[in-house]
Parts: C-alpha cells; sequence; structure tokens
C-alpha cells in the first residue's frame, strides 16, 4: 500500500494503463451526453442566456467555495453582485472565484488551456500572486484527525513535468470521449496538486473550462460543484481510492453521474425559471398593464436583485417613473423592497429560491 506520507514523484502520466472505457464507463457516457443535450436545448430556449450564466458562476463560485471551508450564501453572494461592495471576507473570496471562472471562459477563445494559464487562475482565485510549488513539504492532512492523507509530487521542475504532461493528454486527439478525458483529467490535476493554496478551486474551474473546449457546453451553465459539494466524502473516497489502488472506473463512474444528475438538474431550474416568467408576466398583464413591459420583466430576471438604477439603465423610465414601476412590482408581492445602506434594492424571491442551492453535508481530505 502506498504510503501517504512520502511525496508522489513517481504519478504517472497520463492516460492510465488498461481499458479506461469499460462497458459501464460508455454506457454512463452515453446517459451523461444524452442529458447535456438536453440541457443545452432547453438553454437554447431562455429569452436571455445571461441570467442562467450569472446565476450559475455565483453558484459555482459558492459551492467550490464552501468545499474549502469557506462558507457564505446564495443571498449575500447575489445581493452583492447587484451593489457590487461587500465588506463579508467569505463573500469576497467566494467571488474571487466567479472573477477566475469569468477570466477563464474569456481566455480559452483564444488560447489553449495551459500551465500559464493555471497560474492566472491560481492568482485570481487566491486574491495573492501564486506560482508553482518549489519548496518540499506539502501534505494534505485529514479535517478531523489532522493525520497526513496525501503528499502531492514534489519539486518545481518535476510539478512543470507533470503539468506538461497534463496538457498534452488535455489537447490529445485519440478518440477518447471528452467527459472521460475531463475526469481524468481532474484527478491528475489534483493529485498534482501544483500550488501552495487554491489547488482544488483551481481544478474545479478547469473541469468547466475543459467541457467549454470540448464543445459539450455553449456556455458555462453546469453547475458542477454543487454535485462534488453534496457527494464530498464519496469524491474524496473515490480519488484517495485511483491513488491507492488503481480504480479509475469508479472514480469514471462518479463523475459521469455528476455531469448527468447535473446536466438535469440545471435543465429543471430552466423550465422552471420558464414558467415563473410565464406566470409572472399573466399577473402584471392582469394587475398592472403599465408595467408589464418585456424591458421591465428583462430587468427583474436578469438578476435575483435588481435597483432603481437597471431600469433606468435598460431606457424603460427615468428615475422617478422607474422607482414607481418597481414600488407598484412590491405593492403586487411581485418583488420585495430592501434598505442597504443607501441603496435600495429589489429582490424577486421566487427566483432567488429558484437559483439558490440549498446547505449541503460535508467531508474531508484528499486524492
Amino acid at each position: 500500500m502506498r504510503d501517504m506520507a512520502q511525496p508522489y514523484d513517481d504519478l504517472p502520466d497520463l492516460p492510465p494503463a488498461g481499458t479506461i472505457e469499460t462497458v459501464r464507463v460508455l454506457k454512463a457516457c452515453i446517459a451523461a451526453h444524452r442529458s447535456l443535450g438536453l440541457m443545452r436545448t432547453a438553454a437554447s430556449r431562455l429569452p436571455d442566456p445571461t441570467l442562467l450564466i450569472n446565476a450559475v458562476l455565483i453558484l459555482e463560485a459558492r459551492a467550490s467555495s464552501e468545499i474549502e471551508n469557506i462558507v457564505t450564501t446564495a443571498d449575500a453572494l447575489f445581493r452583492a453582485d447587484t451593489l457590487e461592495r461587500t465588506d463579508d471576507p467569505a463573500v469576497k473570496e467566494a467571488l474571487r472565484y466567479r472573477t477566475a471562472l469569468r477570466h477563464g471562459v474569456d481566455a480559452i477563445e483564444g488560447r489553449p488551456i495551459t500551465t500559464n494559464l493555471m497560474i492566472e487562475l491560481c492568482s485570481l482565485v487566491t486574491g495573492i500572486d501564486t506560482r508553482i510549488r518549489a519548496t518540499p513539504g506539502a501534505t494534505l492532512r485529514g479535517d478531523r484527525t489532522g493525520d497526513v492523507v496525501y503528499t502531492p509530487p514534489s519539486g518545481e521542475e518535476l510539478l512543470r513535468a507533470k503539468l506538461a504532461a497534463w496538457e498534452r493528454f488535455a489537447h490529445a486527439d485519440d478518440g477518447l470521449d471528452p467527459l472521460v478525458r475531463i475526469s481524468l483529467l481532474h484527478y491528475q490535476f489534483e493529485a498534482i496538486h501544483p500550488f501552495p493554496d487554491g489547488n482544488g478551486r483551481t481544478g474545479r474551474i478547469l473541469n468547466l473550462l475543459l467541457a467549454l473546449n470540448a464543445d459539450l457546453l455553449d456556455a458555462p451553465i453546469l453547475y458542477l460543484s454543487g454535485y462534488l459539494l453534496s457527494t464530498r466524502p464519496d469524491y474524496y473516497r473515490l480519488l484517495r481510492a485511483v491513488t491507492v489502488d488503481g480504480a479509475w472506473e469508479a472514480w469514471l463512474l462518479y463523475m459521469l453521474e455528476g455531469f448527468r444528475s447535473t446536466a438535469e438538474t440545471t435543465t429543471a431550474r430552466i423550465n422552471a425559471i420558464h414558467a415563473l416568467i410565464d406566470a409572472t408576466t399573466e399577473d402584471l398583464q392582469r394587475a398592472a398593464p403599465r408595467s408589464a413591459t418585456p424591458a421591465l420583466i428583462d430587468v427583474i430576471f436578469s438578476r435575483p436583485y435588481c435597483r432603481i438604477g437597471d431600469v433606468v439603465a435598460a431606457g424603460i423610465a427615468k428615475r422617478q417613473r422607474a422607482s414607481e414601476h418597481l414600488k407598484a412590482l412590491v405593492a403586487l408581492g411581485i418583488l420585495e423592497e430592501h434598505a442597504d445602506n443607501r441603496d435600495r434594492i429589489f429582490l424577486n424571491r421566487p427566483l432567488l429560491e429558484l437559483l439558490g442551492a440549498p446547505d449541503r453535508d460535508t467531508g474531508a481530505a484528499g486524492p
């Protein structure tokens, strides 16, 4: 059995030896691709996909940060996003993940995923200028016991060599199913553990970037970190099983189920957004037809919180009339009005509840 206190300097490059795409894995791939296809179709029918993209970026930020024990709420993140300010350190840290993910999505439009991009992402996630680990002694310890559960490879030269091999495999044209490739690459990045901090969050951003690169997604709307958070004990157990026993099939089946179930959840969320928009439009047309404009509907469904300035910026009305529009929606129970220091903000609570993610259990430890 591998001594987890010893650096995994002989971590093999990808692909693993033996048959990776077993019958069970290929069946799971078919199911996952079907669910992803249905999700893409549903998303294409949204009047404005920006809502879903922004929401998933925020929910990804929340869940991915919570895996690292940085705990905040969807409400706090959406509120801070609207006000463009916050004093909460956990919110600030989670929003750095969102910033890094946006940077990555923009970056891969013009260049491949490389070690340099990983460094940029990790620097944005952690908020400090990050470099590849140069000093030995990095270990991962269990949250409860403090025991060493994994020791990644050591030394900058070795880490760069392993990341270079990661890049070659990421961009290889060998016929491997792209979902299998992403799953293998996720394990490998976490096992390499190239940075002093921020590896988990950087690795989860890479999952989405790889999916976009493989044309599995049209936009970053797959909330995969929510699945990893809700199954956190299994996530760490299966990472470890690959390291100790080479248990690749179980790991791949776990990740493929994540892609499938997350796509189905996202499709259900998209359909619920459609239904909520339709119901709200009908209520407005009946009770306040002067406010039932498509432009105003777009504003109150662009994100859970909005401000008077959002209505003005949309060209719907000047400030006084914009305020009257929003207060009319408050009177009808469609929006809630809240004070935040000098700002008045208006909450679409049904939308927030639709987009928000429930709290989930947490567990422990590394590959």
